[in-house]
């Protein structure tokens, strides 16, 4: 005696060895006996064996048509037996009664289940929904296939040009797009970037790069909503100073300028005057939900995303030639000892003297020029006027760096130059990825960059300490010891930052492109209005759950866009490369396989590195650039010194750390570090910029 039964939806076939009040024993064709409960038990018979039954009855059930089986079925419920009766005739034999139940079986559409063995017929109207969701899938599906055809042919149909971005970077796996480049690259064993590449779906590298940044961080566009920048209520003071400001020439977001009062009378008072959206602006309108969104500038070269739009911008910016609203922190200075002493908050009007901008004074306001060793007359009038201030500026910055570097136990090691971008021919209101790139240096501590960064520092230092001690919660960065691998953290209390050297550090200064130095903005303003009681008023209390949101946020938001802006800087790179016919490199060597180049921006992996110690000096010849990937390779072809370099202390292995991560911008990994703060900000401005 044989056995047909179900197991977990599979038939199977054997025969009956014995039988017990609820169970079968049955012995498989393989030889394989097992337990069947008797429930499942469909059909017994003694001929044909099992091993003809199963192929026999497939071939019956594949010529069977599922109309004409619905339409012989009876309308109540049935028995698959039933239906071969119906169909074939009423002696059909086991392999046609077989035949008809997996007709049944697989025809799901047209029989629904009512038990074991057992169907019913689907309504005519859900009979007919289904048949058309089935044809709609065969529709489909050749679709599908026809698109995977397509990109296997090195052809990209247009509906999958138009989702490329979100087949690569946040795909729905149902939708057929993406289902028919999954099944071109497998047919073609191509991975899906290079078979889009070739596929010719990708036209531009830069667009690539753009169109994805956009697509994850600026899916509804880049533009603004239409928005007046609200006039500031407050009746302001005047200040009795002549501010100015430093900035690169393409800066338009004039956030910081600084002014000073009492030169040769022995106290001298330095103001450092912060841009005052916060005084129009409030938390919860609607141009602090756009900030809010955005959480910061965006920068690249030739082109930016600013925070604010750029109506309400120039409302607030430090520009020269108006009296501009400003929260200003006056810090008394002993003017021997460059010693700094108290400080206070005004919230006032500001005089705004000059912007000067520092990639076309670098030359003139040298070091030689602030201690008197150059005649004042290379500079323009304007500017040897300010020669007094200026030279006292930088030797209240040196005296202020050298402190800091007591306080942090070491010097600061910044001795790579910054790198400047510079794009020709850029048509419109941003680049197309053709322009053409130069690139240059800037040496990190040039005398306006020094003045600034360190007074930026001690507005930061000294605002964190004065915001806790008025009990009003802020947004601090901290870093608890100069210790490889110890990462700066964002944070609501007021902690050392050990790699600036300060007590407490809060972003206060740039309040027109970085949202946090909004926030701490409003948290200050209420301080310099109610004192030791701004705690009550201030717009974010402690333990504020909104504060750490926006910590949250700010963090995930600054490290994209820090890593978007290195991704460009280093498609222009690569550019660079290409367009000057550059096919060898000097550098030097940081790790493993890894090499900075010795006069560009550029970190990349090696061959023929292999036993050279760090700091080894080598020519390599450079590999085949690729403009999607970000990605060039080089080999080693001489070594270049005798012996390598010390080994890097803390500061300069923490470089390194950065640069691993350069090296596969791609990824978009960045380390965050607050190094610019206490160094010089690039000519091309970025988001870590004081």
């Amino acid at each position: 005696m044989h056995i047909l039964f179900d197991e977990a939806g599979k038939l199977l076939t054997g025969r009956l060895l014995s039988e017990a009040e609820s169970s079968l024993q049955v012995e498989l064709d393989s030889g394989k006996r097992v337990k069947v409960k008797s429930a499942n038990a469909l059909l017994r018979f003694e001929k044909p064996a099992p091993s003809e039954l199963m192929p026999r009855a497939s071939e019956l059930a594949a010529s069977m048509e599922l109309e004409l089986a619905y339409e012989f079925a009876p309308e109540d419920e049935f028995g698959f037996i039933d239906l071969a009766q119906e169909y074939f005739s009423a002696d059909a034999g086991i392999p046609e009664q077989v035949a008809a139940l997996l007709c049944l079986q697989g025809a799901p559409h047209y029989f629904r289940r009512a038990g074991k063995g057992r169907y019913k017929k689907a309504p005519p109207d859900v009979l007919a929904q289904a048949l058309a969701a089935i044809e709609k899938k065969k529709q489909v599906q050749a679709q599908i296939d026809g698109w995977a055809a397509d990109l296997a042919a090195g052809q990209c149909p247009p509906p999958v040009r138009e989702q490329l971005y979100r087949i690569l970077f946040r795909p729905d796996k149902n939708a057929p797009e993406y289902k028919a480049v999954v099944e071109a690259a497998r047919n073609s064993h191509t991975a899906p970037l290079e078979l889009l590449q070739k596929a010719g779906a990708i036209s531009s590298a830069y667009q690539f790069h753009w169109q994805r940044f956009l697509f994850d961080q600026f899916p509804k566009g880049t533009g603004f909503p239409a928005l007046q920048a609200p006039a500031i209520a407050d009746e302001l003071p005047t200040a009795r100073v002549r501010a100015f400001s430093i900035d690169d020439s393409h800066t338009t977001e004039i956030d910081d300028a600084l002014s000073l009062q009492g030169l040769g009378t022995g106290t001298v008072t330095l103001g450092i005057h912060i841009a005052a959206p916060g005084l129009a602006i409030q938390p919860e309108d609607a141009l602090d939900q756009v900030a809010r969104t955005r959480l910061s500038t965006v920068y690249m070269p030739g082109h930016k995303i600013t925070m604010l739009p750029d109506d309400v911008v120039q409302a607030y910016t430090l520009e020269a030639g108006r009296d501009c609203p400003a929260v200003s922190l006056y810090v008394d200075i002993d003017e021997a000892t460059l010693e700094p002493r108290e400080s206070r908050t005004v919230l006032e009007r500001v005089p705004i003297a000059l912007n000067l901008r520092h990639d076309q004074l670098d030359t003139v306001i040298t070091e030689d020029w602030l201690e008197g060793r150059t005649a004042a007359a290379t500079a323009a009038a304007e500017i040897a006027a300010l020669q007094p201030e200026l030279a006292f500026l930088h030797r209240l910055a040196r005296h202020l760096k050298a402190q800091r570097e007591l306080a942090r136990g070491k010097p600061e090691t910044f001795n790579r130059p910054d790198y400047t971008f510079r794009l020709q021919g850029v048509q419109g209101s941003e680049p197309t990825g053709d322009e053409r790139v130069l690139i240059g240096t800037r040496q990190r501590g040039a005398p306006l960059d020094l003045m600034v960064a360190e007074a930026m520092i001690l507005a930061n230092s000294r605002w964190g300490q004065w915001l806790a001690d008025c009990g009003v919660p802020g947004i601090y960065r901290s870093q608890a010891s100069l210790a490889p691998g110890m990462k700066v953290r964002m944070g609501t209390k007021a902690l050392p930052h050990a790699g600036i050297g300060v007590k407490c550090y809060a972003w206060s200064t740039s309040p027109l492109r970085r949202y946090v130095d909004l926030v701490n903005q409003w948290q200050i303003i209420a301080c310099a209005r109610f004192g030791k009681t701004a705690a009550l008023a201030a717009p974010f209390k402690p333990k504020d759950a909104n504060l750490f949101s926006v910590i949250s946020a700010f963090d995930a938001a600054y490290t994209a866009y820090n890593g978007f802006q290195n991704g460009m800087e280093r498609y222009w790179t690569l550019q660079f490369l290409r367009q000057n016919g550059i096919t060898e490199l000097t550098a030097s060597l940081i790790k493993d396989n890894l090499v900075r180049a010795d006069t560009l921006p550029l970190v990349l992996p090696v061959l023929g590195a292999e036993g050279l110690p760090r700091g080894a000096h080598v020519r390599l010849r450079l590999g085949e650039i690729d403009d999607i990937t970000l990605d060039v390779h080089g080999t080693v072809i001489e070594r270049l010194d005798l012996q390598a370099d010390s080994p890097a202390d803390g500061a300069q292995a923490s470089e390194d750390e950065e640069d691993e991560a350069l090296a596969t911008p791609l990824a978009l990994a960045i380390d965050v570090s607050d190094t610019d703060d206490a160094a010089q900000a690039p000519q091309t401005p970025g988001p870590a910029g004081h």
